[in-house]
C-alpha cells in the first residue's frame, strides 16, 4: 500500500503492519530494504541524483514523521501514521527474538556506542545474536577499499539483517550501490537509531512532544548544530512544493 508523495512511492501502513510485513519477507527468504522519507531527505535529494534513486529503489520508504503525514493529508492521501526508524528497529527486534535463532549485524557509529548497543541487544533482545559490528572511517565519502572490508565484515558475519547507521545520505547511497553485494536478506537505514539505542541522544517515546508530532523540538535543543537546517530550512522548502503540487493536482482536477 503505497501513494505518491512529491514523486516518492511511500508506504501508507501503520508501524506495526509494517514490522509485520518486513518480518513475514525476512521469514519468506525474501531480499528487500528500507529507507525513510521526511523533508529534510526530500529537500537532500533535489540536490543529490544518487540519493533519490536510493529513496525511489528502497522496497520499504517509510513515512518518517510528522512531515510526510501532513503531506499525505494536504494531497489527498491516506497516511495517518508516521512510522519512523525506531518504530521499525524496535518492532522488528520483537518479532525477530519472538521467533529465535535470529541475527543481526550493526554497521556505523563508533566502538564505544556499537559495544553499548550489543550490550543492550544481549538483555533486550536476548535470543538475538549480535553477529557483529563494525566502525567505518568517519568520512563522507568511502574509498573502494573501505568499501569492500565493510561488505566482506557483513557478509562473513551472515546475518539476517543489517542496520546501517552511517547518516543520510551516506547510509542509502551505501546500501544501493551495494546491495547485491550483501548477503543479507534485510537492510534498513536507521541512522539515528543508533544513538537513540545506545543512550547518547535521549529519545522519550511516551512524551508530549512525540504524542502532538513535535519529537524534533527537544531533539533540536540537543543537537542544534546538527538539526536547525533541518527545521529551518528543508521543512519550509519541502511544505512549499508540497502545496506547489496540491495546486497543481487541483488545475488538472478543473480541466
Amino acid at each position: 500500500m503505497k501513494e505518491q508523495i512529491l514523486g516518492y512511492a511511500v508506504d501508507g501502513f501503520t508501524a506495526e503492519e509494517c514490522a509485520d510485513g518486513i518480518f513475514q519477507s525476512l521469514r519468506a527468504g525474501k531480499r528487500s530494504w528500507l529507507a525513510c522519507f521526511n523533508p529534510h531527505s526530500y529537500v537532500m535529494a533535489l540536490a543529490d541524483g544518487v540519493f533519490a534513486r536510493a529513496l525511489k529503489d528502497a522496497d520499504w520508504l517509510v513515512p518518517d514523521g510528522g512531515g510526510a503525514v501532513l503531506a499525505s493529508r494536504i494531497l489527498g492521501g491516506s497516511i495517518r501514521e508516521r512510522v519512523t526508524g525506531s518504530d521499525v528497529f524496535f518492532g522488528l527486534n520483537k518479532r525477530m527474538n519472538g521467533a529465535g535463532s535470529m541475527r543481526v549485524f550493526f554497521l556505523g557509529s563508533d566502538e564505544k556506542s556499537l559495544a553499548l548497543i550489543s550490550a543492550r541487544m544481549m538483555k533486550d533482545y536476548p535470543n538475538i545474536r549480535v553477529a557483529g559490528v563494525y566502525s567505518p572511517p568517519f568520512k563522507d565519502v568511502y574509498s573502494s577499499v573501505e568499501i569492500s572490508a565493510m561488505v566482506k565484515a557483513v557478509n562473513t558475519a551472515a546475518p539476517d539483517v543489517l542496520w546501517v547507521g552511517l547518516s543520510a545520505p551516506k547510509q542509502e547511497k551505501f546500501i544501493l550501490e551495494n546491495r547485491v553485494r550483501l548477503n543479507v536478506k534485510f537492510v534498513a537505514a536507521v541512522g539515528a537509531v543508533f544513538d537513540f539505542y545506545a543512550g547518547n541522544v535521549k529519545r522519550d517515546s511516551d512524551s508530549w512532544f512525540v504524542n502532538h508530532g513535535l519529537e524534533w523540538l527537544p531533539r533540536l535543543l540537543q543537537e542544534p548544530k546538527r538539526l536547525w537546517k533541518r527545521m529551518f530550512v528543508s521543512a519550509p522548502v519541502f511544505m512549499w512544493h508540497v502545496v506547489r503540487e496540491k495546486v497543481r493536482r487541483s488545475r488538472l482536477e478543473k480541466g
